[in-house]
């Protein structure tokens, strides 16, 4: 239980996912980031591209640090909520595919067929409610203060939804010899750990 506690702490790993769930991942993946080029397109100006440029060489180094998070795991922080604040959300979808594309083929970090549910999950997922918690919030605030913690909110609650979403998947296409249940209350227990 513990070695599949380490597997479900960090990026997907190859062959976790069966190849159909997994290809569906990657084509819904590729689908939503070619929406998310054609939106950003808008968004992107002399301004804000150098900031997407910023952030994602910022999740990336922040992403290589890992620290403790239960017995044998450890984590790091995702970004996605950040990147949607900071960028917009199609934006943010970009640059945290891109430090994730860089992290599999270079560091061998999540799997290269894993890919799109690595996607899904750390970008798709975490900067679409990363940036829905941050809207709905700011609302409600009228301080610097107040919206900074707002993100802070916005990014921890986008951890368990994209832990939500690998157990939507393992449900779905998972090959590892555990239950559903286990998976996800190691998933629930790991990402909702402060």
């Amino acid at each position: 239980m513990l070695r599949v506690m380490q597997l479900l702490a960090m990026h997907v790993p190859d062959g976790f996912i069966d190849a159909p769930v997994s290809l569906f991942a990657f084509v819904l993946a590729a689908a939503v980031l070619g929406v998310a080029v054609v939106r950003s397109r808008a968004a992107l100006d002399d301004r804000t591209a150098p900031l997407a440029g910023l952030t994602a060489v910022f999740i990336f180094a922040a992403q290589m640090i890992n620290f403790p998070v239960a017995a044998g795991t450890s984590g790091h922080l995702l970004g996605g909520a950040l990147a949607a604040i900071l960028v917009g959300p199609w934006a943010g979808m970009l640059v945290v595919t891109v430090v994730l594309v860089v992290q599999a083929l270079l560091f061998a970090d999540g799997g290269l067929t894993a890919l799109g549910i690595n996607v899904l999950n750390m970008a798709v997922v975490t900067a679409v409610v990363g940036w829905l918690v941050f809207r709905l919030g700011v609302r409600f605030v009228k301080t610097p203060k107040g919206a900074a913690l707002v993100a802070g909110v916005a990014a921890f609650l986008s951890v368990p939804a994209s832990a939500l979403a690998f157990v939507a998947e393992y449900a779905l296409g998972g090959t590892a010899p555990v239950s559903l249940a286990a998976v996800a209350a190691a998933m629930g227990g790991v990402h909702v750990t402060p």
